[in-house]
């Protein structure tokens, strides 16, 4: 019998029926695999799903149990949210009488007149005027201290909140000699400041202003005390009786009325006063003041000050040279320091007491005073009534003078 052969690629007759076992015995085999593998694929996507899950899981339960994170908070902002709510703003009205442009007279010409007619222009005598301050909370039933400027004059004050809350506010005094007012609201559980003492400051000490310049509600400026005892005089408000405290610190229109404080966030001084034309120079009422004068004008309305009549002057070698070398000079000076008394106000309690012009004062109830706005602060400490001693050099000699303090005049009206 012939063997035949069959080409490669191609089955033999007689291995047609054997392959057919072995392709059906094959297709078991890669089913049984494939879902072998694909088993074992769904089971480790299933462990990495249930780890996620897990991992995840325990991840959501840390976010939402622990603590939330700290702000970084510095020492300004942490002063700035402690105090913020208990600064207010301000804003007031008055009615102010402005100046005719012109005479009455002048449109009662017959000339002016006729060439006006029967149309003769309106010309508004008054105007409503507004402003914008700063304030802050002394008591939960709503006594605020702010500047006297702020509110001086209005027929409507308004006192807003931090939170946006706005009330009615009445004046209940002010005084303008240290510029201290105290507005009162009614309410209830008011947040309100700290008061701190303006008596330990130094020099380069933090400074925190908080109040509403230009408008900018709960605006936060920091610097440091660049100076102490600035006189009136100094500042250029010769009207008023206060030492200023000096700071960097920006202050700008709207800041009258807050608070300047220390990096405890309690208050040390009234924001008051700026220079025209400076920069970085801002002056505030040390809270002392600010203090005893609020008091005087919530429980009685007004405040009186302790006032001796005089006009004074520190002593200078240069000013003791020229004086005792001026040959119309009546004075003659034989020390170094002290305060020269250059006027004594007719009936004043200086007068009374036997000062002269020419005097220089050495010292007052044993302290010595070298500068005229130390002679100011002795006198400030004082109550109306007072016996003060002075110790006076008068034309070589030394000798003691009391003098009864007397309630500085009030400012005439104009």
């Amino acid at each position: 019998m012939k063997r035949r052969t069959s080409m490669p690629g191609q089955p033999s007759p007689g291995s047609e029926a054997s392959a057919q076992p072995a392709q059906s015995s094959f297709q078991p085999f890669a089913i049984s695999t494939w879902k072998s593998l694909l088993s074992s694929v769904l089971l480790v996507l299933l462990g990495i799903g249930l780890g996620a899950a897990l991992v995840g899981g325990k991840g959501v339960s840390a976010q939402t149990t622990a603590t939330p994170p700290q702000l970084n908070l510095n020492f300004i902002a942490d002063v700035a949210q402690k105090v913020g709510p208990a600064v207010v703003r301000i804003d007031s009205e008055r009615t102010v009488s402005a100046p005719a442009p012109f005479p009455e007279e002048f449109f009662s010409d017959p000339f002016f007149r006729d060439f006006f007619g029967q149309a003769i222009p309106s010309i508004p005598r008054q105007r409503r005027q507004q402003g914008t301050g700063s304030g802050f909370i002394i008591s939960p039933d709503g006594q605020i201290i702010t500047n006297a400027h702020v509110v001086e004059g209005s027929d409507k004050v308004t006192v807003t909140l931090k939170d946006t809350r706005s009330f009615d506010g009445q004046v209940i005094g002010s005084d303008p000699v240290t510029d201290i007012a105290v507005v009162k609201i009614n309410a209830q559980n008011l947040p309100t400041v700290k008061l701190g003492r303006s008596e330990t400051l130094e020099p380069g000490q933090w400074a925190i202003a908080i109040g509403n310049p230009l408008g900018l509600d709960n605006t936060v400026t920091a610097g440091i005390i660049s100076a102490l005892g600035r006189s009136s005089g100094e500042i250029r408000v010769p009207d008023k009786r206060v030492s200023f405290i000096q700071t960097d610190a920006a202050i700008n229109p709207g800041n009258s009325g807050g608070p300047l404080l220390n990096a405890q966030g309690e208050v040390i001084g009234v924001n008051t006063a700026i220079i025209q034309g400076a920069q970085g120079l801002g002056f505030a009422i040390p809270i002392e003041t600010a203090q005893r004068v609020a008091n005087q004008l919530i429980t009685r309305g007004k405040v009186d000050h302790p006032y001796l009549g005089i006009r004074m002057l520190t002593l200078t070698p240069e000013l003791k040279e020229r004086l005792n070398q001026d040959p119309n000079s009546r004075i003659l000076i034989t020390v170094d320091q002290g305060v020269l008394i250059g006027e004594v106000i007719q009936g004043s309690p200086a007068e009374r007491a036997g000062l002269r012009s020419g005097d220089v004062i050495l010292s007052i109830n044993g302290r010595a005073v070298t500068t005229a706005d130390q002679v100011q602060q002795e006198v400030e400490r004082t109550e109306v009534g007072s016996t003060l001693e002075l110790e006076i050099e008068r034309a070589g000699r030394r000798q003691k003078i009391r003098a009864v303090t007397g309630s500085f005049p009030a400012p005439s009206g104009g």
